[in-house]
C-alpha cells in the first residue's frame, strides 16, 4: 500500500522536500539528565488532573539515550529532512548559564543527520519553557521575549549554517491560547487577557530574534510555524459565513495577519477589545519582519454556525474522524492555503510542517496495519498537490509524527507515529504507514 499522485506532479520532483517531525518534550525523556532544568511541562504533568492517566515526559521515547538508533530509523525511511525541536531547559538551565551537555546532544543530532544525508530543520521553541521563566510570569512577562532572543542567538551561533532551516516558534496559538487562555496546556491558566498578552509576546520574541538568527546563519532559512483549523459554514447564510470569517481570524489568522500586515485582525480586536494586550510603539513592525518560509500545521477543520450574538459556535458532524476525534477533511488544507495566498501579497513560500492522524491500531502478529492513517496521508498529499496546481507555493511536507510519543494533555493515549513505540520495552516497529512512506519515497527517487 502506497500513496498515489497524478503523473508529473510537482510533489514527486526532486526540489520538493519530504520529512518527518518530532518535538523534544514528546520524545526525548531524560528530563533530569546532564543538567537539564524543569520545564513548564514537567510542572504541568506533576499537577494532578492535568494530563490523562497522570502520564509525563520523564521517559517518553527515551530518544535522548537512543539517538543513533533513531537517526538510523529516520534514514531508513528515505526522507529528505527531519524537523525537530531543541529543549530550551537543556540549553539554559538557569539564567545566563549555558549547558555544554545540552549543546553537545543537539550537535550529535545535527551532525548525525548531515552524515546520513538528511537536512536538519530546527525549531527553537515547541512549548517547553524553563520553569524559572514561568515563575517570573512566563509569556505574560515581556522580559521573556528578550530572554528568547538570547537563547535564539546562542543556538544559531553554535549551529549556524549546518541547520538548513530555523523555526522560531511552533504553534504560538497553543503556547498562548491553549496554555494561558483556555488552561488545557502548560502552564494551565484560563484567562482571555493573559492569553492575548502571551500571544503578543511570543510574536514579539519571534520578530526580535530574527536579525540575530540571520546574522549567525545567513545561509539558512528563517521562519515560523502556525497551526490552523479552518472554519466552514454550517449553512450558506450571511450570518454563518461571517461567523466563519470571525472564527478564522480568531484562530490561526490571529497570528498570521500581524506577521503579514503589522496589524491584528480588526473584527477580533473590536469584539474582544477588553482583552487586548499591551502593545508598545514599534512592536507590530518588529513582528512583521520578513520571513523566508511559513510553516503550516493542519489536521482538521471545524463547522460553525452563528449564535444569537453572531459569533461562531462549533457544530459537530458525523463525518469520519481520527481516533482523537478530529474530522478527516483533506480539502481543508487546499482551501486554507489558497485563502492565505489570496489574502496576503507578501506571503512567503509555505511548508506543510505537520500533518497526520491519530490511529491507535494495535500490533497484531508483529505488524501494525494502520490503514486509516495510510488513507489520511494519501488524501492529504493529493490536497497539497491540488493546492500547488492552483498556484499555491508549497515547497515541502512533513509527516507528523516520526514515532508514537507523549501527546501532551492526552498523555500516551493517542498514537500519531508512523513508527510504533512500545513504551515498556522502547522497541520501535515500522507501521504500515511507515512502509507506505518508504515505498512512496523510493518510487519518487526511481522516477
Amino acid at each position: 500500500m502506497s500513496f498515489e499522485l497524478p503523473h508529473n506532479s510537482s510533489l514527486t520532483k526532486p526540489g520538493f522536500i519530504y520529512g518527518v517531525a518530532t518535538a523534544a518534550f514528546q520524545i526525548e525523556g531524560a528530563n533530569t539528565a546532564d543538567g537539564r532544568c524543569e520545564s513548564i511541562w514537567d510542572r504541568f504533568c506533576a499537577t494532578p488532573g492535568k494530563v490523562l492517566n497522570g502520564d509525563d515526559g520523564s521517559i517518553a521515547c527515551d530518544h535522548y539515550h537512543r539517538l543513533e538508533q533513531d537517526l538510523d530509523l529516520i534514514q531508513s525511511l528515505g526522507v529528505d529532512a527531519y524537523r525537530f525541536s531543541v529543549a530550551w531547559p537543556r540549553i539554559e538551565p538557569a539564567p545566563d548559564q549555558w549547558n555544554e551537555a545540552g549543546f553537545e546532544f543537539y550537535e550529535r543530532l545535527i551532525d548525525g543527520l548531515i552524515t546520513r544525508g538528511i537536512k536538519p530543520y530546527l525549531t527553537l521553541y515547541h512549548w517547553d519553557l524553563p520553569q524559572y521563566l514561568e515563575d517570573k510570569g512566563g509569556w505574560i512577562n515581556r522580559e521573556t521575549a528578550y530572554r528568547f532572543v538570547r537563547y535564539a542567538e546562542k543556538i544559531t551561533e553554535r549551529f549556524g549554517n549546518k541547520v538548513v532551516s530555523y523555526c522560531t516558534f511552533n504553534e504560538p496559538l497553543c503556547t498562548a491560547f491553549v496554555g494561558y487562555r483556555w488552561g488545557i496546556h502548560a502552564p494551565g491558566y484560563a484567562d482571555h487577557k493573559l492569553g492575548y498578552q502571551a500571544a503578543h509576546h511570543v510574536l514579539l520574541a519571534h520578530g526580535l530574534a530574527l536579525p540575530y538568527m540571520r546574522k549567525n546563519a545567513p545561509e539558512a532559512e528563517h521562519g515560523i510555524v502556525l497551526n490552523f483549523t479552518p472554519a466552514y459554514p454550517y449553512q450558506d447564510t450571511a450570518a454563518d459565513i461571517e461567523a466563519v470569517e470571525y472564527s478564522d481570524d480568531a484562530d490561526g489568522f490571529w497570528f498570521l495577519h500581524p506577521l503579514m500586515t503589522a496589524e491584528y485582525p480588526a473584527r477580533v480586536v473590536q469584539q474582544d477589545a477588553v482583552f487586548m494586550p499591551v502593545i508598545l510603539p514599534g512592536d507590530l513592525e518588529i513582528i512583521a519582519r520578513p520571513i523566508d518560509f511559513l510553516g503550516i500545521n493542519y489536521y482538521s477543520r471545524k463547522v460553525v454556525k452563528a449564535n444569537a450574538q453572531g459569533l461562531p459556535e462549533q457544530v459537530h458532524n458525523e463525518h469520519p474522524k481520527t481516533d482523537i476525534g478530529w474530522e478527516i477533511y483533506p480539502d481543508g488544507l487546499t482551501h486554507l492555503t489558497q485563502k492565505m495566498t489570496r489574502r496576503y501579497a507578501r506571503l512567503p513560500p509555505l511548508l506543510i510542517t505537520e500533518n497526520g492522524a491519530a490511529d491507535n491500531t494495535e500490533p497484531e502478529n508483529g505488524e501494525i496495519n494502520d490503514t486509516m492513517r495510510v488513507h489520511y496521508y494519501r488524501q492529504h498529499l493529493l490536497a497539497v498537490h491540488n493546492a500547488v496546481e492552483s498556484g499555491v507555493d508549497i515547497r515541502g511536507y512533513f509527516a507528523w509524527s516520526l514515532m508514537d510519543n507523549f501527546e501532551w494533555a492526552y498523555g500516551y493515549s493517542m498514537r500519531f507515529g508512523i513508527v510504533h513505540v512500545d513504551y515498556q520495552s522502547q522497541q520501535r516497529t515500522l507501521k504500515k504507514s511507515g512502509q507506505s512512506w518508504q515505498h512512496f519515497l523510493r518510487q519518487r527517487i526511481a522516477k
